[in-house]
Parts: C-alpha cells; sequence; structure tokens
C-alpha cells in the first residue's frame, strides 16, 4: 500500500515536472517571438506577394511607385524578424526605392550640367558631388535588390555548374530576371559614383549566365539585353560565336516594342551612354519616340514600360542641358538639336491673297 501511494506520488511530481517546464517553454518563447505579430508577418508577405506586387506592377505613376517602395519596405522587412524574410517581394520594394534615389541622383546631374553650360563652376562642382552620393546610395539599394532577388529562389549565380531556378509563376519569372537586370544596374551606378558603394563587379557574368534560364522572346528581349550589356562591361565573357552586343541590343529593343514594355530599349540607352556611341543613343532615342504612335502596352507590366520611359527621356535631358542648357522641349523629344524638320511641312501660296 505505502509503495503504491510512493509511486503515485513520484508520478504526480514528474507530470507537474514536465508541465513547469512546458510553461517555461511557452512564456519564454512567448517573450520572444509575439504570436500576433508572427501571424501579421505572415499575412502581410502573403498579401503583398500575391496582391500588392501585381497591382504595383500595373501602375503607371513611378514616382508613387518609388514612394511605395521607399515607405513599406522597412515596415515589411522588419517582419523578418519573427517570420522568413520575403526576399521576392523586398527585391521589388527595393528596386523601387533605388529608382526614387536615382530620380534625386539625376535632378543633381541636371543641376550640374545646367551649371556648367553657365559657367558656374562652384555651384558645378557642388552639384557634381551630390549626384555621386547620391548614385552610391542607389548603387547600394539595387545591389540590395539583386541580393534579395537571387536569395528568394535559392540560386546561387556563382555554383558550378550552375542550376537554373525554379520558378513557377510569370511574376516568379519577372521578379528573377528584373533582380538580374538591377544587378547590372547596380554596377553602372557606382561607376557613376566613383565606385564610392563598393559594388562587387562579379555579378556581371553571374547574371550573364543567370540570364541564360528565361525565355528571351517571352520577355521582351530583356535577358539577351542584359548578356549583351555584360559582354559590353567585360568582353572576355562574350561567347566566341555570339553576334556582336549592339547588334543584341537593337534586336531586344525591337521586340520590347511588340511585347508591349520597352525595358529592352532603355538598356540600350543606357548602355550607348555608357559605352561612349553617340550614333546609337540618338538612334535609340528616336526609336523610342517613334515608338509611341499606336504602341500598346501590356497592362500586367505597365510599370516596367514607364520606367523605361523615364531612363530615355532622362537621356535626351541631359543631351539637351548640356547642349543647350535645358531638359527636352516636350515637341522635341526624339530629336537631339532645336532644328526644325521642315521638308515635309506643306506651304501655302500666298500668290492668291495678294
Amino acid at each position: 500500500m505505502i509503495s503504491s501511494k510512493l509511486s503515485r506520488a513520484y508520478c504526480f511530481s514528474a507530470r507537474m515536472a514536465k508541465l513547469i517546464a512546458a510553461g517555461l517553454v511557452l512564456v519564454l518563447s512567448g517573450c520572444s517571438v509575439n504570436p500576433i505579430y508572427h501571424t501579421t508577418g505572415v499575412v502581410l508577405s502573403g498579401y503583398s506577394e500575391s496582391e500588392a506586387t501585381p497591382y504595383v506592377l500595373q501602375m503607371t505613376d513611378t514616382q508613387m511607385a518609388c514612394a511605395l517602395g521607399e515607405g513599406i519596405d522597412p515596415l515589411l522587412y522588419s517582419f523578418s524578424r519573427v517570420v522568413d524574410a520575403p526576399d521576392s517581394t523586398g527585391s521589388l520594394l527595393m528596386l523601387l526605392a533605388g529608382n526614387c534615389m536615382e530620380y534625386r541622383a539625376w535632378d543633381a546631374e541636371l543641376d550640374y550640367l545646367r551649371h556648367d553650360y553657365s559657367g558656374n563652376v562652384p555651384a558645378a562642382k557642388d552639384a557634381r558631388e551630390v549626384s555621386k552620393r547620391l548614385y552610391a546610395q542607389t548603387a547600394t539599394r539595387r545591389y540590395e535588390s539583386f541580393r534579395r532577388a537571387m536569395t528568394a529562389y535559392d540560386f546561387d549565380p556563382a555554383a558550378e555548374p550552375m542550376e537554373c531556378p525554379f520558378l513557377f509563376t510569370d511574376q516568379d519569372e519577372i521578379t528573377f530576371l528584373v533582380g538580374l537586370l538591377t544587378g547590372m544596374q547596380a554596377i553602372v551606378n557606382d561607376a557613376n559614383s566613383g565606385a564610392m558603394a563598393g559594388v562587387p563587379r562579379n555579378i556581371a557574368p553571374q547574371a550573364e549566365r543567370a540570364a541564360q534560364c528565361i525565355d528571351n522572346e517571352k520577355w521582351g528581349g530583356l535577358p539577351n539585353a542584359v548578356r549583351a550589356l555584360v559582354w559590353l562591361l567585360l568582353p572576355d565573357t562574350r561567347p566566341a560565336l555570339s553576334p556582336d552586343p549592339w547588334v543584341v541590343l537593337q534586336n531586344s529593343a525591337d521586340l520590347g516594342v511588340s511585347a508591349g514594355f520597352r525595358t529592352s530599349h532603355a538598356l540600350q540607352v543606357v548602355a550607348a551612354e555608357t559605352f561612349g556611341r553617340p550614333d546609337v543613343l540618338a538612334d535609340s532615342i528616336a526609336d523610342f519616340a517613334t515608338s509611341e504612335e499606336g504602341f500598346e502596352v501590356l497592362e500586367d507590366y505597365a510599370l516596367l514600360d514607364e520606367v523605361a520611359r523615364t531612363v530615355v527621356t532622362f537621356s535626351s535631358d541631359k543631351h539637351w542641358t548640356k547642349s543647350y542648357g535645358h531638359r527636352t522641349p516636350t515637341r522635341f523629344f526624339g530629336k537631339m538639336s532645336p532644328e526644325r524638320d521642315t521638308s515635309n511641312i506643306e506651304t501655302m501660296s500666298l500668290d492668291g491673297l495678294l
């Protein structure tokens, strides 16, 4: 009898000890991970990827989109402390935040060119320094966007042999592809800053290989445009039998017009500026302006086309500000000088009025 009572008391004590231990685990875990925060993080991450991202890609207001990136990214990414980091959405948000910083750098660069045109040397130097610092911040954000895009799809761009990531939806494909493009932009921005951001150049050949994982025709020639830009940056990465990079960029620009978003066109303009081809720059801006007539934008990716338009317009504005001291007059977009083409203007005979 006594032995039985002792046994029951022992079992009771053991169960109590387990309950107390479990309670301590729950209390301690509750202190470190608030269940409401965890649930909110999961809901926000899911909503951002399934609803917010497609909505933003259809926007045509580039300034509002970039403001959204700067405003939402810190909030959404703060939940990476309690749930898995939302890298796919986070890549696009950081891309938009990078666009904001680039727009400020553009304004500063135009200020520099305007002061330089008017001979105001101190103001030109100051504006030039401001633009370099802003380009450095742009490069930093864009490199982070590239890094998140690679992490989102568990893709190791340096792996040998390369294994393409599993991209299940069109949104996955465009997020991964735009991530590659953003990495290339980060390198160009860093060069404009005087290498203040320290973006590693070895991501260029990695992006060139990764771009081969995406269907070129489907995505408006953008994968090949990324590859051609890398071939210009690093000629050793160009395959032996590949066509001339400038031919590839022209073909990509044409495909972009057919696909309904002219991102490849913008890349052609950036390459022409970066590698000193004023002839290609003039033709590309003229082609973009001509394509406006009858152009049908792909509604699901309207933001990509609008961002491309801002890039081409800025390139035109840079040329006009450097040459004439002001931005491109609207009616002259597509032209590189204020000379009017009067060859096709019908003249009115005044003989009958005299």
